[in-house]
């Protein structure tokens, strides 16, 4: 069994592609797995890490905001486009797959297109309630789409066949202890835990809302916090507190990091997430059946983030704060809500947990599976 994966991008296209090869490599030791990437994508780094083969192929899109950079970046992508095809069958050729699995972003879309007309068998993952150009695209060429939900359909057309297998989410989530979880990091039983977080990066009006949110906090004796700041916001923060009277060094209830390296122990610790609304994010959340405050990035293609939180939220699963609308004391006023309100929080995640989808390894190796017979 030779299976090729055809991913990259972003954390979302590349890390479902990583748990469905390993959920694979655990079932069939003796599979021939690899992955196409951008060599120069955060997929070349991650896939080796994960040690699986990476064949590099160079694919890039198209800059929509036209400045001088972008247009000198924009005719670069052009030649890669126009060439993707002879390059994709070349790369899939040498690896001769027996299935070709795309999870999304630019280079998983000339692949599986090519594969399609070699006529190997073809699956797509979409990981968004919003289905980006790749998956669109696709549509009219692969076997069979999966979808992590139900209402990403609709925006889709009738021409594939169709499943929905939710997003993988990692075991650790899923089992994760929650008094173990909170005795870890001191938590008390009557305590209310906050986490925050923008992302790797960080997110710069998320975290001066949060920022407001910790001068609030210091008059809640019952309020526990984790924040991650991101890559650049850890050194700004510390800033931010000081702007607002706080010593960054004196905050013994604030957890302040860059990074989260524990996600599964900080989401079993927390009551109540404030996150961007990134898909993994989301299935993780839901799995761990947490009540959320969602600030949707707006800098997403197709504004994906948005139509993602909206799903919870239709759903009395989370509140969606738009960032438009983002300050530090309508964060504030709805924590504290929320805080005063210990049944709506369990309320948003249980209704969150009701929506998890947690056997989607599973659904998307027998989907393979059928193909492949």
């Amino acid at each position: 069994m030779r299976i090729l994966f055809a991913c990259g991008g972003t954390g979302g296209h590349i890390n479902p592609a990583i748990a469905v090869a390993s959920y694979l490599r655990e079932r069939h030791p003796d599979a021939v797995i690899q992955f196409a990437g951008n060599p120069q994508g955060m997929e070349a780094k991650l896939v080796t890490k994960a040690g699986f083969d990476f064949a590099p192929i160079i694919i890039k899109g198209i800059q929509r905001k036209l400045n001088w950079r972008n247009i000198k970046y924009n005719v670069s992508s052009i030649y890669y486009l126009t060439t993707a095809s002879y390059r994709a069958e070349k790369l899939i050729k040498a690896f001769n797959p027996d299935i070709v699995v795309g999870t999304g972003g630019y280079v998983s879309g000339p692949i599986l297109r090519k594969a399609a007309k070699l006529g190997i068998k073809t699956l797509s993952h979409e990981s968004n309630a919003f289905p980006g150009v790749t998956t669109k695209l696709l549509a009219r060429y692969v076997d069979k789409i999966l979808l992590a939900v139900p209402e990403a359909k609709k925006y889709l057309p009738d021409t594939c066949e169709y499943g929905v297998s939710g997003n993988p989410v990692r075991e650790s989530i899923i089992f994760a202890d929650r008094e173990k979880a909170r005795a870890k990091f001191g938590f008390a039983e009557d305590e209310i835990c906050i986490l925050s977080f923008g992302g790797s990066q960080g997110a710069r009006r998320l975290n001066e809302a949060v920022a407001d949110l910790m001068v609030w906090e210091q008059s809640q004796p019952k309020v526990r916090h984790i924040h991650a700041t991101g890559m650049y916001g850890v050194d700004v923060f510390p800033g931010l507190l000081k702007d607002r009277g706080l010593d960054p060094n004196n905050l013994p209830k604030a957890d302040i990091r860059e990074y989260i390296n524990d996600m599964d122990d900080c989401l079993a610790a927390a009551d109540l997430m404030i996150s961007r609304s990134g898909a993994l994010t989301l299935s993780e959340l839901q799995a761990a059946g947490r009540a959320s405050i969602l600030i949707p990035s707006p800098n997403v293609a197709e504004n994906h983030q948005y139509h993602n939180a909206m799903v919870l939220a239709n759903n009395n699963a989370a509140i969606v704060i738009e960032e438009k609308d983002l300050t530090g004391k309508k964060l504030c006023d709805t924590v504290e809500e929320l805080c005063n309100a210990p049944q709506r929080l369990k309320e948003l995640g249980s209704n969150a947990r009701s929506m998890a989808i947690l056997d989607a390894n599973e659904t998307i190796y027998q989907e393979i599976m059928k193909l492949l017979k």
